[in-house]
């Protein structure tokens, strides 16, 4: 296949498989039945290497923040909460950012790819690392400044200086997020998924042996944890630099290091901003509902509760995210191409599977309320709070089987400055206080709080679900043309040319 990834498609490229897909959707002929169900069987061929590898990525990255704060909670219920403030309150602050001005790369480089325009994914993979690194300067401020910023939002002293000490071994990691997520929207924009899991597996592995020897045989504490943290992330994106830089399947895509990423700077930190701000909304939302939690009666229950919950609601997460990278890739490669009907076609296919598969998740959480919360800590009063709050997290999983998957629609489409604004509306102005009204004026503490959080995530995926319905994908495919056209810029000599 031109362009990597055909391995996976059964010798058939994607591009060939896409443009069947697009052939068989426009036949009018042929009985509705028998076209959905042929397109369907495309649909699977091409979204399923990505979707799945994607997931597996992302649990096995998600799963490093989660054994992190299992060795935390492990040293005591003050460790477990602040690793959830400095994991949940601060770090979620650069990982918002620095995805959701990644996710820039996962517009431009699904529709670059889908046009043929194959050496124009390494010069944006450039430009958003670049930004991304500039970014991640005052970012750590931030972080080295967390403990009076913690205080100075309200929360417990004891809680906010042993949060401190965690987030000072993550400043690594703000750098590390800021090469990785250009590099896996580059590859994934290509179909290329599966060596980033294999990849995230051994990061993984190491990961656990060096957070347990560095926790419990060295005796680091949080600091210890945290840089391990930092150290396995940096491991991932080595090894998929390494990946892009030497393998046959990226050759058209990585053509050097070049200056025609210093170029275009300014508009394409325009359309960076807008896809942060995005992403930042919603990440940042989980986030104050964490601080919120913090200011209850009881702050060290209530965080340690939420932080189960929320730990378990972002296992499933991962799945959805999975669909939301695939669907997105989807979306971008057939505006790219030029094909509306199979863009429309693999939005259904995707939100469907990944609707089908959190729902079958949410039951079992359900299933096993009562001591699911055991992994994370040995109190039983953290148990019974968890278990208490198991309806909600259940529903938030099936929440979470569609508005993921919308939201990687509407990256695919370049729709983040809309989204943008969808998110503050009903996040900040129907979540947040909603959540706060049932938290303390009716006394319902977490399960208000989280409470909030549902309603607000609902209204936004109704509005998303509504949005796509009545999308003109013949416009999009149009604007996608005129975004490249724009991006197309005169070429200039590699820096560092490649054989």
């Amino acid at each position: 296949m031109a362009g990597g990834g055909a391995g996976g498609h059964g010798g058939t490229s994607p591009h060939e498989l896409s443009g069947r897909l697009e052939g068989i959707l426009a036949d009018r002929e042929a009985p509705w039945a028998r076209r959905a169900s042929r397109a369907a069987m495309i649909e699977l061929r091409l979204l399923a290497p990505i979707a799945a590898p994607a997931v597996v990525v992302y649990v096995l990255n998600n799963v490093l923040s989660i054994s992190t704060q299992i060795f935390s909670g492990h040293l005591g219920n003050l460790e477990l909460a602040a690793s959830s403030l400095g994991n949940n309150g601060i770090q979620v602050f650069a990982y918002g950012l620095m995805l959701g001005m990644g996710s820039t790369v996962e517009t431009m480089c699904g529709q670059a790819y889908g046009a043929h325009r194959y050496e124009m994914l390494g010069i944006y993979l450039q430009r958003s690392t670049i930004l991304l690194a500039a970014v991640g300067v005052p970012l750590t401020a931030v972080y080295a400044f967390s403990r009076p910023i913690l205080v100075l939002l309200g929360e417990s002293p004891e809680i906010a200086a042993a949060a401190a000490v965690f987030v000072l071994g993550l400043i690594p990691q703000i750098f590390a997020y800021a090469a990785n997520f250009p590099i896996q929207k580059l590859l994934q924009a290509q179909s290329i998924v599966a060596p980033s899991a294999y990849i995230s597996a051994a990061a993984l592995a190491a990961h656990l042996a060096l957070g347990y020897l560095a926790v419990y045989r060295l005796g680091m504490g949080l600091l210890g944890a945290s840089l391990v943290l930092s150290l396995s992330w940096w491991l991932i994106v080595a090894a998929q630099f390494a990946y892009i830089v030497t393998s046959e399947r990226c050759r058209r895509a990585w053509t050097g290091l070049s200056c025609r990423a210093f170029s275009g700077l300014p508009e394409f930190l325009k359309l960076s901003t807008a896809s942060a701000v995005m992403l930042c909304l919603e990440t940042w939302y989980f986030q104050i509902l964490i601080l919120i939690a913090g200011l209850l009666d009881n702050p060290q229950l209530a965080l340690d509760s939420l932080t189960v919950c929320m730990t378990l609601a972002g296992w499933v997460f991962m799945i959805s995210i999975g669909f939301n990278a695939a669907t997105s890739v989807r979306v971008g490669n057939e505006h790219g191409a030029g094909h509306p009907r199979a863009a429309a076609f693999s939005v259904v296919v995707g939100t469907s599977l990944s609707f089908v598969i959190t729902a079958a998740m949410a039951a079992v959480f359900l299933a096993f309320r009562g001591r699911i919360s055991y992994i994370f800590t040995e109190a039983e009063a953290v148990a019974r709070a968890v278990s208490d709050l198991c309806p909600l997290l259940a529903a938030t999983h099936v929440l979470n089987g569609v508005q993921p998957v919308l939201s990687g629609v509407a990256v695919g489409c370049g729709w983040q400055k809309l989204v943008a604004y969808i998110n503050v509306g009903c996040y900040y102005f129907v979540g947040i206080p909603l959540g706060v009204l049932l938290g303390f004026k009716f006394h319902l503490g977490a399960k208000g709080i989280w409470t909030g959080m549902l309603g607000g995530t609902c209204m936004q995926t109704i509005i998303l679900f509504w949005i796509t319905f009545r999308t003109d994908w013949n416009k999009e495919v149009e604007e996608a043309r005129k975004r490249l056209n724009l991006w197309e810029d005169n070429k200039q000599p590699l820096l560092v040319p490649t054989d």
